[in-house]
């Protein structure tokens, strides 16, 4: 882990693609929150550290959106997104947790063309 977290988003190759140095922040993210502190219940450790391993996932599939042009891939991306935060619900439900309000699912988002700075206002497959 020390390796991934020491390895900055901001490398040559993430400055050289926004997809890149994006799905680098939420791996470092989701590295960072899945070293929890032990609590002495497995079940609880293992939905503390899976959480953030399942949102890390749902983070780069909105990369992936927001950046990719392959229809295929697009929806490989939406389908990670919607089973991901479908699992994320079930791990908090089998401990107890409560569920934080539901808000949109991402899995449309605008996608951004080569050498654009804003979304485009159109949706891509």
């Amino acid at each position: 882990m020390a390796t991934l977290c020491a390895r900055s988003p901001d490398s040559a190759d993430a400055a050289r693609s926004p997809y890149l140095a994006e799905s680098a922040r939420a791996m470092t993210r989701m590295m960072l929150d899945m070293d929890i502190e032990p609590s002495g219940d497995v079940d609880a450790d293992f939905v503390a550290m899976m959480v953030p391993h399942h949102q890390g996932a749902i983070d780069m599939a909105v990369a992936v959106l927001r950046h990719g042009r392959n229809p295929q891939i697009r929806r490989l991306a939406q389908e990670i997104i919607v089973t991901q935060q479908e699992e994320i619900a079930a791990m908090r439900l089998a401990v107890r947790q409560t569920l934080p309000p539901s808000g949109p699912s991402p899995t449309q988002v605008p996608s951004v063309r080569c050498n654009d700075s804003q979304p485009s206002t159109t949706m891509e497959p």
